[in-house]
Formats: structure tokens, sequence, C-alpha cells
């Protein structure tokens, strides 16, 4: 199953262990993410160290895997989904995701309930997805 993930799932990968680590890395989900993706991590590294189980050799680890398993793609494909993304997404910061969602014609997995307020896009929540792959 193709899916673009947000970086919030991320977070919580990178935070603590459990459903949603073996989710992003099970064999039947390939996964996708705007470019920026990883630059958000950047951003919050110390913060995520702060709060994770993990040690910041095993963060390091992680987020290697992460970056092998997530195929990111370049702004520049989705420019042309980007209008009808903004007309459609609920919220203004997950517009990119939307975006690229519309490219590749996929459903875009996310704990946001917000994104669900729309009927173009399918989002799923990672509850969702642990029955479908279960």
């Amino acid at each position: 199953m193709d899916l673009v993930i947000d970086a919030n799932v991320l977070f919580s990968v990178l935070i603590k262990r459990g459903k949603t680590e073996e989710l992003i890395l099970h064999e039947d989900i390939q996964l996708f993410a705007p470019e920026f993706i990883f630059e958000e991590f950047d951003k919050y590294t110390k913060l995520i160290i702060e709060k994770t189980e993990r040690s910041k050799e095993e963060l390091d680890e992680i987020l290697d895997v992460l970056k092998k398993k997530i195929k990111t793609i370049p702004n520049e494909e989705t420019e042309k989904s980007l209008s009808e993304a903004q007309i459609i997404c609920p919220d203004k910061d997950d517009v990119e995701y939307f975006a690229l969602a519309l490219k590749l014609h996929c459903p875009l997995w996310s704990q946001d309930k917000a994104l669900k307020q729309q009927n173009i896009i399918k989002v799923y929540s990672t509850e969702e997805l642990n029955k479908m792959f279960q």
C-alpha cells in the first residue's frame, strides 16, 4: 500500500517504540513524504532527544532507517496539485502532504483528526492501519 506520511507520525516513532514503528517498517507499506520532512527533524532534534525512550545513537539509527524507507518527493513535482490541495486541506500546515497525496493518488497517514474533514483524500490513522495490517 502506498501512503503519504506526515511528520507527526514520524515524530511519534522517534520518541516511542511500538506499533507505529512496526507499521512504518512493514514490507507491504511504501511511504512517501514531501522533501522537507527530514528538515523538520533537524529543527526539533533537541526536543526529540529530551522526550525519547531512545539513546542518541538509537535515534540516529532509526532516523537512518526512516530515510531509506520513506521516499521524499521534490516540491516541484507537486506544484500542479498545490492549488487543489489548498482548497481541500482543512489545515494550511498540511497542504504539502495533501498535494503529494493528490499527485500520487494515494491516502495520507496522519493522527490529525481534522484532516478527515474532507472527502477527497482518504486519511488513515495509525489505529486504522494497525487493523488493516495485523
